[in-house]
């Protein structure tokens, strides 16, 4: 069964070879799927006879965004930490252990209820691939059930046991990273495909975040690290130096992080929505962008300091406050997302790639940036699925 999505007014392939410009634009275009596949792309006057038809109508469709940072696995509310904080109660990484008591003490039905509540809205924005993390649990239990759940609904889950020094450790950080190491990262890698750790003052040091990284490798994980949001250290290039897929945040950056990002494949993955929701300082895309380094955009959905799952208004903080350009920041949630998850099947429309699109009510794809805060998505596909 071949499907025919017609009349294309402006399609982002993602393939400069295919269009204009870095996003590969086509314009009065059409897309071929079969199977859940784009089986061609091109003008729609070439576009051969399908068995279904669908009309864009003349809308703007860019592939579906790429989310390679989210944590959905949480119960509570810290509505009323974001207001002190907004009153001006700065924001530390101690604020994270306010969740987990209420995620300890919630059921899996409860747990998985929000996961799914919040996926559709990521998907109902425009984004078809979700990473999801755990992290809100931290103990052998909560991890390997927050994994589980997670797995049920996404290919891309992350385990991400060394969060914070949960209460019960205080003062005992290297306690803590024996338990992740010895028993949290057996019971949680079966359901999970990466490892991930805070690398930052206020949560684990370099060597306890080594310690965590490798232990997953060894378990057959992918690394990824939060690194640098907080304040400069060593997490950008412990993520380097162990072949990270992607080292997220990345606000306080020196030359030298700078340089070994630019001379890797190690994605940086800039997540301004909780920089727009701590009100702290915005990372430096334009100095990554100009040394050569990829990066991506991520929404980073989380209860704390995030709570947003929209990639749209991430493209618009990006473009307004980091002075990406419209393209470079799309480029960054579709395409430079599916790096960060080291995927080639999704993130681009091309041939053999994922049918995953967003088709857009506006008549190009800078709208996403021109029109901040406006739901301009209409129509989400997803394998080749409208829904």
């Amino acid at each position: 069964m071949a499907l025919l999505i017609d009349r294309i007014g402006e399609l982002v392939t993602n393939d400069p070879t295919m269009g204009e410009g870095p996003l590969g634009l086509l314009h009065d275009a059409a897309v071929v799927v079969v199977d859940g596949r784009v089986a061609w792309v091109g003008p729609r006057t070439r576009a051969q006879p399908c068995d279904e038809v669908w009309d864009a109508a003349g809308s703007a469709v860019v592939p579906g965004f790429v989310e390679s940072h989210s944590h959905l696995v949480f119960a509570g509310d810290r509505s009323a930490e974001f207001a002190a904080r907004m009153e001006g109660r700065p924001y530390s990484a101690g604020g994270i252990r306010t969740t987990l008591a209420a995620t300890r003490a919630a059921t899996e039905g409860e747990l998985e209820a929000n996961l799914v509540r919040l996926a559709a809205e990521y998907r109902r924005q425009g984004t078809t691939t979700l990473e999801v993390k755990s992290g809100y649990g931290q103990t052998l239990r909560d991890e390997e059930r927050s994994v589980r759940l997670a797995a049920g609904h996404t290919d891309e889950v992350t385990l991400l046991p060394a969060h914070v020094v949960p209460p019960e450790f205080e003062g005992r950080a290297d306690d803590y990273v024996r338990l992740v190491v010895d028993e949290m990262i057996p019971a949680g890698a079966p359901h999970a495909r990466w490892i991930d750790v805070f690398c930052e003052r206020g949560a684990f040091d370099v060597e306890q975040s080594r310690a965590v990284l490798e232990a997953g490798r060894a378990a057959g994980l992918g690394v990824r690290v939060h690194a640098n949001q907080l304040t400069q250290g060593g997490g950008v290039r412990l993520g380097v130096e162990l072949g990270a897929a992607a080292v997220d945040h990345c606000v306080h950056l020196s030359d030298a992080d700078v340089e070994a990002l630019a001379g890797s494949d190690t994605v940086a993955t800039l997540l301004p929505g909780a920089d727009f929701s701590t009100r702290g300082p915005w990372p430096e895309a334009r100095r990554l962008l100009d040394a050569g380094v990829t990066v991506a955009l991520g929404a980073d959905c989380n209860p704390g300091t995030s709570f947003t799952t929209s990639l749209p208004f991430v493209i618009a903080l990006a473009v307004r406050e980091l002075r990406m350009s419209p393209a470079e920041a799309l480029w960054a949630a579709t395409a430079g997302g599916a790096l960060a998850l080291r995927r080639s099947d999704v993130g681009a429309l091309t041939v053999g790639s994922r049918a995953d699109l967003a088709v857009l009510d506006a008549p190009s794809y800078v709208h996403l940036a021109y029109r901040p805060g406006v739901p301009l998505v209409r129509d989400v596909f997803e394998e080749g699925v409208r829904g």
